[in-house]
C-alpha cells in the first residue's frame, strides 16, 4: 500500500515542481536540458539508493540515500511553495491585485520569486536538520493506584522510532545514549522503529556497541515496530537481542517482582509475515494485575483497549508527529492520540513523536524526544 500511494505521489509531485521550474529555466543553448538531467537524477536518488543499498551498499549508496532523503523534504517545500504561488495568479486573474511593477516587470518578477523559494527552502531544511539532531527531554511524573512490591517509584526513559541505519548513525546514536544514561533510568522501553529496516547498514556501521552502552537497573526492553518487519522481522529480532535488548514479541514479563510489560507484536505483522498478532484479552489476562502494567505497542491505535484491560501505561509512538509540518495536521486526523499524553479513567497513555527521523534527516512540525516518566506507586 506504501509503494502504490508514495511512488506515483512523489512522481506527480516532482513533474509539478519540474515543470514549474522549467518555465523558469531560460530557453538559452543547453540550460533547460541541463536542469532536466539534474532534477531527475536528485529526484530518482532517494529510490535509486534504497534499490541499489539492498543489493550492493557502499559509499556511493549512503551518499544517494542522503541526497534523496533531502529531496523528500526539499519537495515537499517546493510543492507547497509553488502551488500557493500558482493560487495567488489564478486568484490575480480574476480579481487583480499584483502590484503594477511586478507585471510590467514578469520576467524578472519570476526570477525573483524563483530565487526567494529556494532560499526561503534551502534554509527550512538547515532549521530542520539542526532541530531533528537535538532531541531534548520531556518529563512526567504519573501515578498507578497499585502496590508494586517494595517499589515506591520507577524511573524510566522511554525512546520511539530511532531508525537506526544509514541517515540516523553511530554519532547520533551516540548522543542519544548519553542523555539516556544521564537520566539514571531504572528501566529503558524503546517503542518500536529502532532500526529503519535492513540491519545491513548498522551492522556496517557496528550501531551494536553503542546500544550496549545503555546502562538501566532493570535492562532495555523493545517492541517491533513496521519498520523491523520492512528490514526482516527474525532478521532484525536477532539483530536487537545480541545487543542486550529484551524484544517482547506478544509477550509479557515480570520484572524486578514488581511491576509486569506486555510487549505487543506490530500491527503491520499481518502484512510483512503474514501473521495475526495475538489479541491484548489475550495477553492481559497471562498477567497478575494486581501489580502495575506496562504496555509497549508501535501503532496508537484501539486505545480502549488498554483501558477495558486493566493497562496502567501504555506507551507508542509510530506518528512522529508528522515530522515535517504540516503534515502534522494529517496524523492528527488520523490518531485518536498522535502525540503527548492522554488518561482514560485509571490509564495512562503517551504517544511519543520520535527521537530519529524517517526519510528526511529534518523535523519541522515537531522537535525529536526522549521521555522521562516518574511512575509512582501505592
Amino acid at each position: 500500500m506504501f509503494v502504490i500511494i508514495f511512488i506515483p505521489l512523489f512522481v506527480l509531485l516532482n513533474f509539478y515542481v519540474f515543470i514549474r521550474g522549467w518555465q523558469v529555466i531560460p530557453p538559452g543553448p543547453g540550460f533547460r536540458p541541463i536542469y532536466a538531467v539534474l532534477y531527475w537524477l536528485v529526484a530518482l536518488s532517494f529510490i535509486g539508493a534504497r534499490s541499489l543499498e539492498n543489493v550492493m551498499p557502499s559509499k556511493f549508496s549512503d551518499i544517494l540515500t542522503w541526497i534523496g532523503s533531502f529531496w523528500i523534504a526539499a519537495l515537499l517545500y517546493l510543492f507547497l511553495a509553488v502551488f500557493i504561488l500558482d493560487a495567488l495568479r489564478v486568484v490575480n486573474h480574476f480579481m487583480p491585485f499584483f502590484p503594477g511593477a511586478v507585471m510590467e516587470n514578469y520576467a524578472r518578477a519570476k526570477y525573483a520569486a524563483a530565487g526567494t523559494i529556494l532560499v526561503t527552502v534551502a534554509l527550512v531544511l538547515l532549521c530542520g536538520f539542526i532541530n531533528a539532531r537535538i532531541p531534548y527531554v520531556k518529563e512526567l511524573e504519573l501515578s498507578a493506584n497499585k502496590q508494586a512490591g517494595e517499589l515506591k517509584s520507577l524511573n524510566i526513559a522511554v525512546v520511539s522510532d530511532t531508525h537506526l541505519g544509514t541517515i540516523v548513525g553511530r554519532f547520533w546514536l551516540a548522543s542519544i545514549v548519553d542523555k539516556i544514561n544521564a537520566l539514571s533510568p531504572d528501566i529503558v522501553l524503546l517503542t518500536g522503529d529502532v532500526m529503519d529496516g535492513d540491519v545491513g547498514p548498522a551492522d556496517r556501521k557496528e550501531l551494536g556497541e553503542e546500544l550496549r552502552r545503555i546502562q538501566a537497573r532493570y535492562g532495555v526492553f523493545a517492541v517491533m515496530g513496521n519498520h523491523e518487519y520492512i528490514g526482516g522481522g527474525e532478521i532484525t529480532s536477532r539483530y536487537l537481542a545480541e545487543n542486550n535488548i529484551t524484544v517482547l514479541r506478544d509477550q509479557s514479563v515480570k520484572v524486578g517482582d514488581s511491576f509486569f510489560i506486555i510487549g505487543r507484536e506490530d500491527r503491520a505483522i499481518n502484512r510483512f509475515a503474514g501473521r495475526t498478532r495475538k489479541d491484548l484479552n489475550t495477553l492481559a489476562d497471562a498477567v497478575d494485575k494486581r501489580f502495575p502494567v506496562i504496555m509497549l505497542d508501535h501503532q496508537p491505535y484501539n486505545l480502549h483497549e488498554a483501558a477495558d484491560n486493566g493497562i496502567d501505561l501504555q506507551l507508542s509512538g509510530h506518528t512522529h508527529y508528522g515530522q515535517l509540518w504540516p503534515l502534522n495536521y494529517v496524523v492528527k486526523a488520523i490518531y485518536e492520540l498522535a502525540w503527548g499524553y492522554k488518561r482514560v479513567g485509571d490509564t495512562h497513555y503517551y504517544v511519543s513523536n520520535g527521537a530519529g527521523t524517517w526519510g528526511p534527516p529534518v523535523r519541522t512540525g515537531s522537535r525529536p524526544e526522549i521521555i522521562r516518566i516518574r511512575l509512582n506507586f501505592q
